[in-house]
């Protein structure tokens, strides 16, 4: 065994490294060890829950959770039992938990789908797929009026925006530019500190430019970037701008005679919880803006969610039996969770310094067990599992495994067991991903549109992965994805899905310990990182 090279370069520059990500806050409160907890402050069986398998509990846990909610937020006990859910099960207000007696000992059964509870959902684009293939949970977390407007939207037809800004990507109010900045920057000039203050939860806007630099920032801004179409990648397009949410930590104004700018603005520093994750450059625009209230400090925990064991769907037309999803939220978590039989298991939608911890996908087989998709940053899931499906997968059907899509950065994937599936990414330029300590057996495929443009941007690394069946595709990223590394992998071949690289040129790859999983230390390049100072 030996300390990687990569590793060593890494630990000397952590924010502006070429090909690793710093990822060492990804997760909750910066990646706490331990999750909040919050006094009990209701049982559902007092609002008439029976938990006996026959009863509609539903309504029960809802009021449970709502008067919780309303109260000012704490915990709501599940005891053990077998509970009947006719119902989404919605948490919608911030501090508030959902607590079983253990994921072996509580059940949520949810007999109906969300096709049947909420409508049809078209996709923005058009055409007879489903967005319940990707979108929506039986367990959904999502702040209260953010949910309502997504589901009135959606059983009036349309198809909204799922993000932080709201269903039209317009609710949000600027704060502040930003002087030129850059990635790893943790403290930033801005034009008016007048409205920003220590615990503030804002909005990073990036707009791209005319020439698409933005974009070509985001896959490291190599030779291949400068003739890659981007304006032909329509669904990519439509992403921008990249929005990122970050708390506040400090703010500093200008002091002195000549310190007031023009209008009355106050100039000063503001110091954010996390490093940039881009570069500020003045061609994008740079600012601070408002967002959506987010959901923040809400979890679910110690419960199984199971669908009603129906045959997956062909692909792309899921009816919506889906796990959990945390949906614009901040700061939240689940905690031994098992969805079974799902169609979608654990979705991270326009979420971010989330933590998934002890999660497992079990039963007949899913589509995406786990999702993390529209602007989802900064997340953790640690100690995970997809276990092997327990019926043969229908014709037509499609599996892919850990998904990441949707200009999504700076999200870990960690202590994985895989069972089945795959490294997905369904285009949409995701980066700054890292997925480390993970055995995968990889008979999985990816997804995604053309429109949607590059499988990678820079900064994706696979570190320490055994891969179970040999096979190469979307594991061994070291001559595809740019500014990349793959480090610590299994002897692989290509064979099915044999990838190509989305950009050309030279791709400034790195790899190391090839066919050495068990050598490479140190063992999990998160938990590493997170020994470094920060």
């Amino acid at each position: 065994m030996g300390t990687s090279e990569l590793w060593r370069e890494f630990a000397g520059s952590p924010y502006t490294h070429p090909q690793i990500p710093y990822v060492g806050q990804a997760g909750q409160r910066g990646g706490a060890e331990r999750l909040p907890e919050y006094p009990v402050v209701s049982d559902v069986w007092e609002y008439g829950a029976v938990g006996d398998g026959v009863t509609d509990d539903a309504p029960a846990i809802n009021r449970a959770l709502a008067a919780a909610g309303e109260r000012g937020g704490g915990t709501v006990t599940v005891p053990a039992g077998r509970y009947l859910i006719n119902d989404v099960i919605r948490i919608g207000h911030s501090g508030v938990v959902l607590r079983g007696a253990g994921s072996d000992r509580t059940t949520l059964y949810a007999p109906r789908d969300l096709t049947e509870l909420i409508g049809p959902y078209g996709p923005r684009d058009g055409g007879r797929k489903s967005s319940w293939s990707w979108a929506g949970g039986l367990l959904w977390l999502c702040p209260q009026d953010r949910w309502t407007a997504l589901t009135d939207a959606i059983r009036a037809g349309r198809s909204p925006h799922e993000g932080w800004t709201g269903n039209e990507r317009d609710e949000w109010q600027p704060l502040s530019a930003l002087a030129p900045a850059a990635r790893g920057d943790r403290t930033v000039r801005a034009a008016d500190v007048s409205r920003l203050r220590p615990g503030q939860l804002v909005l990073l806007q990036l707009a791209d430019d005319a020439d698409h630099t933005l974009l070509a920032h985001m896959a490291g801004d190599g030779p291949g970037t400068a003739t890659y179409d981007w304006t032909g990648k329509t669904k990519l397009t439509s992403y921008l701008p990249y929005e990122w949410p970050v708390r506040i930590v400090a703010v500093e104004a200008d002091t002195g005679t000549d310190a007031a700018g023009e209008g009355g603005t106050v100039p000063g520093r503001v110091t954010l919880e996390r490093p940039l994750p881009l570069d500020a450059r003045p061609e994008w625009s740079p600012q601070l803006t408002t967002l959506i209230t987010p959901l923040t400090g809400s979890g679910v925990e110690a419960l199984t969610l199971e669908a009603a064991e129906t045959p997956q769907p062909p692909h792309l037309l899921d009816t919506g039996h889906n796990g959990v999803v945390l949906q614009c939220a901040y700061d939240c978590w689940a905690d031994d969770i098992v969805a079974r039989h799902v169609d979608n298991g654990f979705g991270l939608v326009a979420a971010s310094a989330c933590t998934l911890r002890r999660t497992r996908v079990a039963g007949r087989g899913a589509h995406h067990p786990y999702y993390c998709r529209e602007g989802s940053h900064d997340n953790l899931v640690e100690d995970f599992a997809i276990e092997r499906r327990t019926a043969p997968a229908p014709e037509s059907t499609q599996l892919h495994g850990v998904n990441v899509e949707g200009l999504s950065s700076y999200n870990v994937w960690s202590r994985g067991r895989m069972e089945t599936g795959t490294f997905d990414t369904h285009r949409g330029l995701p980066f700054a991903a890292v997925r480390t300590e993970v055995t995968v057996a990889n008979d999985g495929r990816h997804g995604g549109d053309g429109t949607a443009g590059p499988l990678y941007g820079a900064r994706f690394v696979h570190w320490n992965v055994t891969v179970t069946n040999e096979r190469a595709g979307l594991i061994k990223i070291d001559e595809i994805a740019p500014y990349s590394a793959t480090v610590g992998i299994s002897e692989v071949r290509e064979f099915d899905q044999i990838d190509v690289p989305d950009f050309e040129g030279e791709l400034h790859t790195r790899s190391e310990y090839y066919g050495s999983p068990e050598a490479v230390l140190p063992v999990n390049l998160y938990e590493a990182q997170r020994t470094l100072p920060h």
